[in-house]
């Protein structure tokens, strides 16, 4: 199975002020989210983004911030539980029609939001906490998981790793950056390879 842009959406988790110092190679998975973030723009796929209590570890860098549609301040670790999903799903379509003349038996019950992108590109930090609850919580949702690997990031290789070896057994794809451009792309001949490779090389 691979990723297909048009089904895709981004979600960046807490790359913020205070906490990008201590995760380990902080400065490349922040690059690599950023690469992530302006692919998505160049294939126009929706790109959200997260802030674990920004009033005390700040917000994410302003060029990140920028090329989200928008960022969800939240106190779970879980992203999931102050909205996120809500943001990921499309608006449930109104029912036709005066349905409340009908006898209750007749009613059909209103349509499930499905979602039109149901494949979650996510990345962030940090790798064991907040990136995982989020992702665990929306395979729980059945959306599709891709975690990019490359582009997250613990104070610690073993929580990291840890949390891959987690995402991995619940269902997750785990990616790289490079992976998901590729994939995105799926041809030298799409118009937006060449400033797409450029953010790679």
């Amino acid at each position: 199975m691979l990723l297909d842009a048009d089904e895709s959406q981004l979600v960046l988790v807490d790359y913020q002020a205070r906490l990008m110092p201590a995760i380990h190679e902080g400065p490349r998975v922040l690059a690599n989210a950023l690469r992530l973030a302006q692919m998505a723009q160049a294939l126009d796929v929706p790109t959200w983004g997260t802030e674990q209590n920004p009033d005390k570890l700040g917000p994410n860098p302003p060029e990140l911030r920028a090329l989200c549609r928008k960022t969800l301040a939240k106190m779970h670790f879980s992203a999931v539980a102050d909205g996120l999903a809500d943001w990921l799903r499309p608006p449930a379509r109104p029912q036709g029609g005066n349905v409340r003349s009908l006898p209750k038996h007749l009613q059909k019950p209103p349509a499930a939001r499905e979602p039109e992108r149901p494949s979650i590109v996510i990345a962030g930090c940090e790798a064991h906490v907040c990136l995982l609850q989020t992702a665990l919580e929306l395979l729980e949702q059945e959306l599709e998981v891709w975690v990019v690997t490359d582009a997250c990031g613990s104070r610690s290789e073993r929580n990291r790793d840890a949390a891959f070896d987690r995402l991995a057994g619940a269902g997750a794809e785990l990616v790289t950056t490079e992976m998901v451009a590729f994939e995105w792309l799926r041809t030298a001949e799409h118009p937006a390879f060449k400033p797409v490779q450029a953010l790679i090389k």
